[in-house]
């Protein structure tokens, strides 16, 4: 895909992870055993022959460089294109709350003046998803379109706490961008915005000089400002879209990949999600060892009872301990007799002997990093 480079804002933050993302972005927080929340975004570039990626980095973004290195887990190591760090604009005392704030690229202008791409490819870095995105560009060059929208076909209530809706006519140009507060109470369009569109780059480069001096203004609202201008189209995706935003989306993305359809679609088709490498060994299960409908990571020891569980590397589980309904990340030790249930403890943490954590599956029990208890 030479005619296309990509862009993904990996600053989004929250505080509805309770401590997750404390000292993390989203983007950085482990997911499914050995990746982080981003290589799904990255990935999903990478596979779509993208080979110049710039990353809208937060203010603490140690840990995501700490990561990606340069970038030679997704072939991105290399003299032409590669991987671009972006630092995130500061904006003061306002919050952010913009998905794809325009001031963010004002501040890294020359990574879309410096590249000749005719089409730029932008995605948030908070999602789960395994995407190609070679369809949706042909249907952008198909339709000589400004903008494409990618949305998926599914069914919405009023329960959805945000989100962006698209309203659309013939040939699948947009009429309109809603947001939950635009739409009328249960009636929400089943053409759900999941944060990914494709732009033309002269056309980006125009809207970041044109709006930069506004503030933080999302590249969303000002398409919504100008369907009349723009050519904006729809584009729909079957592949499932996870956005991590609380401490429930996190569990219930987490626990779906034990349902062995959902891990088909995520890891086991042609493009394959791609992360840092690590040379640990194969995991040793002990004869006490039971383990049950779980995803059991490499160079862990295994002594207790495992179910209904995500297991990361280097994670110790001695003899008696109970792990059910739990995601323990990266060289936790749970020592004997002690039990989870519902329950996420971050890296590093060390549970004494005997020790009961239990929360809910609307309430997980959290656990901070390197928490001795």
């Amino acid at each position: 895909m030479s005619n296309a480079i990509g862009i993904i804002y990996a600053n989004s933050a929250t505080d509805n992870l309770q401590g997750l993302a404390l000292k993390r972005p989203i983007a950085a927080v482990p997911f499914g055993g050995r990746y982080r929340i981003l290589d799904f975004a990255l990935s999903s570039m990478v596979n779509s022959g993208i080979r110049t990626i710039g990353l809208v980095t937060p203010h603490h973004y140690r840990p995501l460089l700490d990561h990606l290195g340069a970038g030679k887990a997704w072939f991105l190591d290399r003299k032409d294109g590669g991987l671009f760090i972006l630092p995130e604009a500061i904006h003061g005392f306002s919050e952010n709350n913009h998905t794809f704030c325009v001031t963010d690229l004002y501040n890294n202008i020359e990574f879309l003046q410096k590249d000749f791409a005719e089409n730029v490819i932008i995605s948030s870095g908070d999602q789960i998803y395994n995407i190609n995105f070679k369809n949706a560009l042909e249907f952008h060059n198909d339709k000589h379109a400004d903008v494409t929208l990618i949305y998926s076909e599914t069914a919405t209530s009023d329960k959805q706490t945000d989100g962006v809706f698209l309203e659309m006519g013939e040939g699948r140009r947009v009429t309109n961008i809603l947001d939950k507060k635009g739409c009328e109470r249960g009636l929400f369009p089943q053409s759900h915005f999941v944060d990914m569109l494709i732009i033309r780059r002269e056309l980006l480069l125009n809207i970041v000089e044109k709006y930069s001096g506004i503030g933080c203004i999302d590249i969303i609202d000002i398409f919504n400002s100008n369907l009349q201008i723009f050519k904006i189209y729809g584009s729909p995706t079957c592949s499932s879209i996870g956005t991590i935003h609380t401490l429930k989306d996190y569990f219930d993305r987490s626990m779906e990949l034990l349902d062995l359809e959902v891990r088909g679609r995520l890891w086991l088709g042609g493009d394959r999600i791609h992360t840092k490498f690590k040379d640990y060994p194969p995991t040793q299960y002990t004869s006490q060892a039971k383990v049950s409908n779980s995803l059991i990571a490499s160079g862990c020891s295994i002594a207790g009872e495992v179910v209904n569980s995500i297991i990361f590397r280097g994670v110790i589980l001695e003899r008696g301990c109970k792990i059910k309904n739990s995601i323990i990340l990266p060289k936790c030790h749970i020592e004997e007799n002690a039990q989870t249930d519902y329950a996420i403890l971050d890296k590093s943490v060390k549970v004494n002997r005997e020790n009961i954590f239990k929360g809910s599956s609307y309430n997980p029990l959290v656990v901070l990093k390197r928490t001795m208890v």
